[in-house]
């Protein structure tokens, strides 16, 4: 085991603690990549010989310092590359690092849901023609599977489901960025709850980068499960913006396109990131008068809920 997937469990109101968070993996390995918005990969494979631990040995050790430190736990997964180490997180809880092996033998009964990059459609389909393990994935042909998904698809299926790893770790630093979480009292499954947690993240989203003057080029979609596993999926605006109807519309694209139908859904959060100066932004002009009065409208909203409070104006759908 050398590379270790860590997740934080930190709540959108101590986003700013993950930069000191990532100095503690640190203090380890400078290869540290950062995945906002709590968590990070760290390849450990000289860690382990300066310090004279294995890597779930010191994963022991990150946790009890990032409690110290910090007060806040975290998941840790464990394996001989990235994408392992991905996989081993969606079994690990706090107190316990999940640990794949290398080879195929060790992820052999796992659910096809359980590889990075299959989504809901494409385990649908898989399952129809009986290939709902990692093991029965390895052993299909490769041309079944290319005619299934696709060619270049089916050969990088077939690869990882043989565990084959060619994911590294690269450092980065965090990205600025803001985060709007909503998490549900209990796994939700009503579809209309999800866009209506996912109306409110975008508005407040929107009025944050208004108030500090700042717009977003990207916007992340963070679905969580009962299961603990978790969906991301990011798209690129057409344009620098903070408007909250831009940000909404993108979410929700976002959203239909995972295909969750009755998901069991825990918590959903939105990430504003590439963040710039709304000065410095251009906007496309319209002939549009709806779109006009709609950000006029946002103007005027943002005044009263600065003075009254952020309840103040909500839209129609979020007053029930």
């Amino acid at each position: 085991m050398t590379i270790l997937c860590v997740r934080f469990q930190l709540p959108p109101t101590q986003e700013a603690a993950l930069p000191g968070l990532l100095g503690l993996l640190e203090e380890f390995t400078p290869v540290v990549e950062a995945l906002p918005p709590d968590g990070a990969l760290a390849d450990l494979s000289g860690a382990e010989r300066y310090f004279g631990r294995t890597a779930v040995e010191l994963a022991a050790v990150i946790r009890v310092r990032a409690l110290a430190r910090y007060g806040v736990d975290c998941a840790i997964g464990a394996g001989p590359g990235t994408m392992l180490a991905r996989m081993a997180l969606r079994d690990a809880r706090p107190g316990v690092t999940g640990v794949l092996p290398a080879g195929p033998d060790g992820i052999a009964d796992l659910p096809v849901t359980a590889l990075p990059g299959v989504g809901a459609a494409t385990a649908r389909t898989l399952c129809e023609y009986g290939l709902d393990t990692l093991g029965r994935v390895a052993t299909a042909p490769l041309s079944t599977l290319q005619r299934l998904v696709g060619a270049r698809a089916g050969r990088e299926l077939r690869e990882k489901a043989n565990g084959v790893d060619r994911g590294r770790v690269v450092p980065n630093g965090v990205s600025r960025s803001l985060v709007e979480e909503r998490r549900f009292d209990r796994d939700e499954l009503d579809p209309e709850r999800h866009r209506r947690a996912l109306l409110s993240a975008a508005g407040e989203l929107g009025a944050r980068l208004r108030a500090v003057e700042k717009v977003c080029r990207t916007v992340t979609l963070t679905v969580r499960y009962a299961d603990r596993s978790a969906t991301t999926r990011s798209r690129t605006l057409p344009e620098p913006t903070a408007h909250s109807p831009a940000l909404t519309r993108a979410a929700y694209d976002m959203y239909e396109a995972l295909g969750l139908q009755r998901a069991r859904v825990r918590a959903v959060a939105l990430r504003a990131e590439g963040l710039g100066a709304a000065e410095r932004a251009a906007h496309q002009l319209t002939f549009d008068p709806v779109d006009e009065k709609v950000r006029r409208i946002e103007e005027v909203a943002d005044r009263a809920r600065a003075r009254f409070g952020p309840r103040a104006v909500m839209a129609g759908r979020l007053a029930a």
